[in-house]
C-alpha cells in the first residue's frame, strides 16, 4: 500500500470550541449514561479510521479504577509537526479545535465514520483532564489538557519502537450527572465494530472488576450473521456471503435464513449502524426480491407458487447484515441513522443481485429451499390478509370497533392519556374501580398469552388474546403500524409479581417488540409496580417495594404491633389501595421499557421466547442472582 501523507498539512481546520461545555447535548446526545459512553466511542472512532485505512489491526480501550479511560492503537499516530496556518503543533490543534482532522477532503482517510475531528476535541472539551500520548519515529510524545485547553506544551518523554496513539481522559464531573463506565455498553459496541473489520482485534479491559473481553473476527459480517442466527434453527448451515466494489465505493452482505418468522436486517455504513436503513437497505431488498422471483420464473417454479411472492415474503426468517464503505456519506439529519446516497442504492442493487444470481445458479439446493420458505409464508400472508382487513375497519372514531372488555377514558387527546393492560378479571376490576377515568383506559388480560415469537402473523391477528389489544391502541400492526394513530401516550403492563405475571409482561413486551417496536422505540411502554407488601402499625400503613424497604420500614415503626401483608397478586388490593400505589401518576413507580440495542434485545428475546431450550436454561442459571420479588 502506498502510504498517504499523514502530517501537519493535512490538518484542516475550522474553528470554535467554547460552545461545546455550554451546550454538551449538541454534540454528543445528552448529559446522562448515553453521552458518557458515547466519548469512549469518539476516541475509538478515530482509531477505526486508521484501521480502515489500513493501518491499524489493534486498538486496547481500559477502564481504570481511577474513573479514566484509556484507548490506544497501533496506527500512525496523530501529527506533531508544527500547523502551518495555526503556528502550533498539529496534535494540539486536533485536540483543542472543534473542526480539525484528516477527513476533511479524503485524502488523508478515504473512507471514515464521519467528522470524527470534531469528536475527539468535543471529548477533551467535556473532560476534567485528558492526556494523548503519541507513538512516532522512535518517540512517545506527550500533552495534557484540562477541559479543553492545553496545560502543557507537546513533549518528548521517552523512546519507543511502538506507532500509535494512546488517550486518556476523565469525564469532568462538573458536566455529567453519571460518571460510571458500563462494560456491557462498551462491550456491545467494540464487539459489533470487531464484526465489522474483519480480523481488527480489539480488546476491553475494566481494571475495576478485572474482566477482559477479546474481540477478534477473522469471518467478519458472516461471523456476525452467525452470531445473531446463534439460538435459531437456520435453513442452511453457511451464511451466503457476497461483497464487491465500484471505484471507491465497497459493499459485503451475509445473510442466512432461520425457520423464525422474523426478519432481521443490519445495515452499516462506514462502521455506523444506519437504524432508519437508507440507500444500501433500499438496494439490497429490491436485488433480493428481484433475483428470487427471476429464479422462480427461470425454474418454472411457478406452478408450485399459487400465490405472488413480496419482498416480505422472502424476507420471513432472514438475518442479514449489510456494510457499505465509500467517500462523503450523507446522512439524514445529524443523527446519522439514514443513509441517503442515491448511487448506493444503484450501486448495491447492480452488485449483490448480479452475485446472488450466481450464488443460486451455484448453489440451487439452497435457492430451492429459500423459495420454499417464501411460498408458505406468502400463503400466510395471504390468509392473514382478510385478518389484515378488520384490523384496518376498526378505526379510532368507531365505538363499535373497541374490545367489550375496555373501559375507557373520557378524554379524546392521545397525548393525555394513558392505558393500563392488566392480568386477569379480578385485578381488572379493582383497576377500573380505583382509576382516574377522565385519563386513565383498563383493559383487562385473561387466559394464556400467545408466544409471538412462535407464530406466524395469521396467527397472531386472529388470537383472541392480542386481537383487543390491537384493537384498543388503534395503531395497526406490523408493516400497518402507524403511531401517529395511537390513541394512548402511555401503554402499562400491569401484572402479579409472581412467575406467571412475569412470564405475561414478557409474552406483551415479545409482542410489542416483534410487531408494534415504535411504541418501544419512541418510549410508550411502561410496566407498573405494585408493591409487594402493606407494613401497618395502627392506622400508619406503608407500602414497601422490595424486601429491604420491608424491613427498614418494620424498624421505623418499631417491631410491636407491626403487620405484614404480602401481596400474592393485583387482585388482593381494593381499588384505594391500587389507586394509591400503582395508579396515582403522583405516587406510583413504573419502569420505563427503552431500546438501547437492537441487536442484544434481539438475541435476549429470541432466547427466552425461541424454540431452542438449552440457551434459555444457561440465560437463566447465568442471570438467576438479579432476578429479586419473585414468587415462585
Amino acid at each position: 500500500m502506498e502510504e498517504e501523507k499523514y502530517n501537519a498539512e493535512t490538518i484542516k481546520v475550522l474553528k470554535g470550541l467554547q460552545a461545546v461545555r455550554k451546550r454538551p447535548a449538541m454534540y454528543i446526545g445528552g448529559t446522562g449514561s448515553r453521552g458518557l459512553h458515547h466519548l469512549v466511542f469518539e476516541v475509538v472512532d478515530n482509531s477505526i479510521d486508521e484501521a480502515l485505512s489500513g493501518y491499524c489491526d489493534e486498538i486496547t480501550i481500559i477502564i481504570r479504577k481511577d474513573g479514566c479511560v484509556s484507548i490506544e492503537d497501533n496506527g500512525r499516530g496523530i501529527p506533531i509537526d508544527m500547523h502551518k496556518e495555526e503556528n502550533i503543533p498539529a496534535l494540539q490543534v486536533v485536540m483543542t479545535y472543534l473542526h480539525a482532522g484528516g477527513k476533511f477532503d479524503n485524502k488523508t482517510y478515504k473512507v471514515s465514520g464521519g467528522l470524527h475531528g470534531v469528536g475527539v476535541s468535543v471529548v477533551n472539551a467535556l473532560s476534567e483532564r485528558m492526556e494523548v500520548q503519541v507513538f512516532k519515529d522512535n518517540k512517545i510524545y506527550r500533552q495534557v489538557y484540562e477541559k479543553g485547553i492545553a496545560v502543557t506544551k507537546v513533549d518528548i518523554i521517552g523512546t519507543t519502537e511502538k506507532n500509535g496513539s494512546l488517550t486518556i481522559f476523565k469525564p469532568d464531573r462538573e458536566i455529567f450527572e453519571d460518571l460510571e463506565f458500563n462494560f456491557d455498553i462498551l462491550s456491545t459496541r467494540l464487539r459489533e465494530l470487531a464484526f465489522l473489520n474483519k480480523g481488527l482485534k480489539i480488546t476491553l479491559k475494566d481494571e475495576r472488576a478485572e474482566k477482559e473481553h477479546i474481540f477478534q473476527y477473522e469471518g467478519g459480517i458472516v461471523s456476525f450473521v452467525k452470531f445473531l442466527n446463534d439460538n435459531k434453527n437456520v435453513v442452511f448451515k453457511d451464511p451466503i456471503y457476497i461483497e464487491g466494489q465500484k471505484d471507491k465505493f465497497q459493499m459485503e452482505v451475509a445473510l442466512q435464513y432461520n425457520d423464525g418468522y422474523q426478519t432481521e436486517i443490519f445495515s452499516f455504513a462506514n462502521n455506523i449502524n444506519t437504524t432508519e436503513g437508507g440507500t444500501h437497505l433500499t438496494g439490497f431488498k429490491s436485488a433480493l426480491t428481484r433475483v428470487l422471483n427471476k429464479y422462480i420464473r427461470e425454474n418454472n417454479m411457478t406452478k408450485k407458487t399459487d400465490v405472488s411472492i413480496s419482498g416480505p415474503d422472502i424476507r420471513e426468517g432472514l438475518t442479514a447484515v449489510i456494510s457499505v464503505k465509500l467517500t462523503n456519506p450523507q446522512f439524514e439529519g445529524q443523527t446519522k441513522t439514514k443513509l441517503v446516497n442515491s448511487a448506493v442504492e444503484r450501486n448495491v442493487n447492480n452488485i449483490f443481485g448480479e452475485k446472488l444470481e450466481l450464488f443460486f445458479d451455484e448453489h440451487p439446493n439452497i435457492a430451492k429451499l429459500i423459495v420454499e420458505k417464501s411460498i408458505v409464508a406468502a400463503r400466510s400472508r395471504e390468509a392473514a390478509r382478510k385478518a389484515r382487513e378488520l384490523t384496518r375497519r376498526k378505526a379510532i372514531l368507531e365505538s363499535g370497533s373497541l374490545p367489550g372488555k375496555l373501559a375507557d377514558c373520557s378524554f379524546n387527546d392521545p397525548k393525555r392519556t394513558e392505558i393500563f393492560i392488566v392480568e386477569g378479571d379480578s385485578a381488572g376490576g379493582s383497576a377500573k374501580q380505583g382509576r382516574d377515568r377522565k385519563f386513565q383506559a383498563i383493559l383487562p388480560l385473561w387466559g394464556k398469552m400467545l408466544n409471538v415469537e412462535k407464530a406466524r402473523i395469521d396467527k397472531v391477528l386472529d388470537n383472541d388474546k392480542i386481537q383487543p389489544i390491537i384493537s384498543a391502541l388503534g395503531a395497526g400492526i406490523g408493516e400497518d403500524f402507524n403511531i401517529s394513530k395511537l390513541r394512548y401516550n402511555r401503554i402499562i403492563i400491569m401484572a402479579d409479581a409472581d412467575v406467571d405475571g412475569a412470564h405475561i409482561s414478557t409474552l406483551l413486551l415479545t409482542f410489542f417488540y416483534r410487531y408494534m417496536r415504535p411504541l418501544i422505540e419512541e418510549e410508550h411502554i411502561f410496566i407498573a409496580k405494585p408493591p409487594l407488601f402493606k407494613v401497618q402499625r395502627g392506622r400508619k400503613i406503608l407500602y414497601a417495594f422490595s424486601e429491604q424497604e420491608k424491613n427498614n420500614y418494620i424498624k421505623e415503626l418499631g417491631d410491636k404491633g407491626v403487620t405484614v401483608q404480602r401481596y400474592k397478586g393485583l387482585g388482593e388490593m381494593n381499588p384505594e389501595q391500587l389507586w394509591e400505589t400503582t395508579l396515582d401518576p403522583e405516587r406510583r413507580t413504573m419502569i420505563k421499557i427503552m431500546l438501547e440495542d437492537v441487536v442484544e434485545a434481539e438475541r435476549i428475546f429470541t432466547i427466552l421466547m425461541g424454540n431452542k431450550v438449552e440457551p434459555r436454561k444457561q440465560f437463566i442459571i447465568q442471570n438467576a442472582e438479579y432476578v429479586e420479588n419473585l414468587d415462585i
